[in-house]
Order: structure tokens, then C-alpha cells, then sequence
């Protein structure tokens, strides 16, 4: 669910210090996109923001997140915006900021 290695890595690039910001803002981010995403749907932007949600996936190591976020991506610009499941996206979403979230309090705490 969660690629461990790239966590280190980005905190890491950055310092543990500024890490803890650096993650919120990107979970900011992704949330601002997905609450626009389910209050004003909008499939002429689907596919953009996909790539938006699957680019920070990446970033914090949210794999699986990622990986139906590239595939929702391949659907939109192939004009398949039907076949997606925001729905499913969105448990990934959650689950995955879940899992982060608590392994970081644990690991921060120690």
C-alpha cells in the first residue's frame, strides 16, 4: 500500500525536520483536488486531474493510490471516464493517508 522506501527517501531529501510539513501539504493538496473533484465534477478535467493525484501519490510513497490514480488517468485521455470508480480512489486515498498516518506518529514518537 504504502512504498516505505520512498517515505525515507523523501524525508530524507528534505530533512526530518521539514518532513511532517512537507507531508501535510501534499495531503492538503490531494484533498482540495478530490473535495473539488466530488463538489463540481467535471470530466473535460478528469484525465489532468488524475495525473495531479497520481504525481503526488507518488511523491509520498501511496502506491496503491497511485496506481488506480495512473489507471484513471489511461481511462479519462482515453475517453473511458465512465469506467472510473472515484469511490474506489477515494478509499485509497483514505487507507493509504490512514496507514501513513499512523505508521509516522509511531515512528516519530519513538
Amino acid at each position: 500500500m504504502i512504498n516505505w522506501d520512498r517515505v525515507n527517501e523523501l524525508r530524507d531529501e528534505v530533512g526530518v525536520e521539514d518532513f511532517c510539513e512537507v507531508s501535510a501539504m501534499f495531503l492538503e493538496e490531494v484533498e482540495g483536488t478530490m473535495v473539488r473533484m466530488i463538489a463540481t465534477p467535471d470530466l473535460s478535467t478528469l484525465e489532468e486531474d488524475m495525473h495531479f493525484l497520481k504525481g503526488s501519490a507518488l511523491n509520498l510513497g501511496f502506491a496503491d493510490f497511485s496506481r488506480l490514480c495512473q489507471a484513471g488517468e489511461t481511462a479519462a485521455g482515453n475517453g473511458q471516464s465512465e469506467t472510473i470508480c472515484l469511490n474506489d480512489i477515494y478509499d485509497s486515498y483514505a487507507q493509504s493517508k490512514a496507514v501513513f498516518q499512523e505508521h509516522l506518529s509511531r515512528t516519530m514518537a519513538a
